[in-house]
């Protein structure tokens, strides 16, 4: 039987993680998962970034076998940008997941989710984890990026400025979009991991997709539960990791002097690739 999301294996450590053991996957698990696969081959094809799709053969994350061996895909990444992955059973605290991130490790959600949730999770199951966010680390910038976003979030705590720093990893790690000489495309796990948002956030007229701004960011809200009404999009993952290396401490309190900006919004001052109609 599979762990659930709200299931905590005996073994698990103080860090929440615990010992992957790919044999208490069914058959049926393995299939789910060969199907969402096979469902999002075609359609992040020239729609996400070469990084990302060249990663995702790179480390045999899709298989006919079915659900990878986290192990040995731990493996492979750690030879490549000394990056691990960690087991965990669901979402654990954020101070927790933070210091994982600091140590270049990234905790991977063992539940997959049931053929009633295929569209919509209400938390990231080991699709969205595995599938969408690991084969980026292997990228070295992007890497980097990673653990430096892990211990800017932990000083951010203590500067009451976690709110802020959430926005950054929701718009650049969640629903990123980079430009590329072919146009834009998708590098973001909560894109790459759903059949419909890999489209809309390309194609559709509504959403606004504007250009990387890190205060313009800071000061946007968002949904989690519905398709994103703004994405951001960088120039390069240089920019990205360039541009967030900087002490955050007189940005923090910069942002904290203005007014929060609503999902919709589109300033005289943004770099816009697209207004969206809003419908």
């Amino acid at each position: 039987m599979v762990l659930r999301a709200d299931t905590h294996p005996p073994d698990m450590r103080s860090d929440y993680t615990f010992d992957f053991d790919p044999g208490q996957y069914s058959a049926e698990d393995h299939a789910l998962w060969h199907f969402l696969c096979e469902r999002q081959k075609p359609l992040l094809k020239d729609r996400a970034c070469n990084e990302y799709l060249k990663a995702l053969q790179d480390l045999s994350i899709v298989s006919e076998a079915g659900i990878p061996d986290m192990r040995r895909v731990s493996d492979m990444l750690e030879k490549t940008t000394n990056w691990t992955i960690v087991t965990v059973p669901g979402l654990i605290p954020g101070g927790v997941f933070l210091e994982h991130l600091s140590k270049r490790q990234f905790p991977v959600t063992w539940w997959i989710r049931g053929k009633e949730e295929i569209d919509y999770l209400k938390e990231p199951d080991v699709f969205h984890d595995l599938f969408g966010h690991v084969p980026l680390l292997s990228n070295p910038i992007f890497a980097d990026y990673m653990q430096q976003f892990g211990l800017g979030a932990m000083k951010a705590k203590g500067l009451k400025a976690t709110k802020l720093i959430t926005r950054l990893y929701w718009f650049t790690v969640e629903f990123g979009l980079i430009n590329t000489a072919e146009g834009l495309r998708i590098f973001g796990s909560g894109i790459v991991s759903s059949a419909k948002e890999s489209v809309y956030a390309l194609e559709s007229a509504a959403p606004n997709r504007l250009g990387f701004d890190l205060v313009r960011m800071m000061r946007t809200n968002y949904r989690y539960d519905d398709l994103q009404r703004t994405y951001f999009v960088i120039d390069s993952f240089e920019q990205l990791f360039e541009q967030t290396k900087p002490d955050f401490t007189d940005i923090y309190a910069h942002v904290k002097s203005l007014p929060e900006l609503g999902e919709s919004d589109v300033l005289p001052t943004d770099r816009v690739f697209t207004r969206g109609t809003g419908q």
